[in-house]
């Protein structure tokens, strides 16, 4: 850490009973040359991956639908969410975590995906990177079933659609999820699909 405008760090761990959350005081220097004590809490789930699957032939992404908590108390009715497959590193480097993902989640085995993008996701209040991925997948690629690791209570389903549906979803709310909304947008921008005018 290399800003000169902030010093004197005091670390609080609150919890940690799934991840870390923290609550750090700080002296902060103002614009005018002043200084002040600010107090933050954030969250530590660690760094992850993501990453959209797409096959130029067909004009199809996979995505994957899955139950999330934290949006059903936020006024997400049913909780669930439409997503890109991602993962947390768990000590992993960001390509060896996504290919791990990708097979767990979705069945297809992948042997190269393109990083494209590092986010931070929620900067005000959770410390977590995530690396953002692009994959072309082939049918002869599924060699699982997908819907996730047993170990991790995850109940996940697949779904394979044409781009141009993905990009509907995305545009009328169906898909609310950032990370996808990102890679979505990546890939039109980048013309990785042929979009029918």
């Amino acid at each position: 850490m290399e800003n000169g405008r902030i010093k004197n760090i005091k670390r609080q761990i609150l919890s940690d009973n799934w991840y870390t959350l923290n609550k750090y005081t700080f002296e902060y220097q103002k614009f005018d040359g002043s200084w002040e004590v600010q107090k933050r809490e954030s969250y530590d789930c660690g760094d992850g991956a993501a990453v959209l699957l797409y096959n130029t032939r067909k004009g199809t992404v996979v995505l994957t639908r899955q139950f999330r908590m934290p949006t059903y108390v936020n006024e997400n009715t049913d909780g669930m969410m439409v997503e890109v497959c991602a993962g947390l590193l768990d000590g992993l480097t960001p390509k060896e975590c996504i290919l791990k993902e990708i097979l767990e989640e979705t069945g297809y085995q992948l042997t190269e995906v393109k990083q494209v993008l590092v986010t931070y996701m929620c900067p005000g209040s959770v410390t977590q990177k995530l690396y953002l991925f692009i994959g072309e997948y082939q049918d002869a690629m599924k060699v699982e079933s997908g819907g996730g690791a047993d170990d991790e209570t995850e109940n996940i389903e697949v779904l394979e659609m044409p781009f141009e549906n993905a990009l509907q979803m995305m545009v009328s709310g169906a898909i609310r999820d950032a990370k996808t909304v990102m890679l979505l947008q990546y890939a039109q921008i980048n013309k990785l699909i042929e979009v029918n005018s």
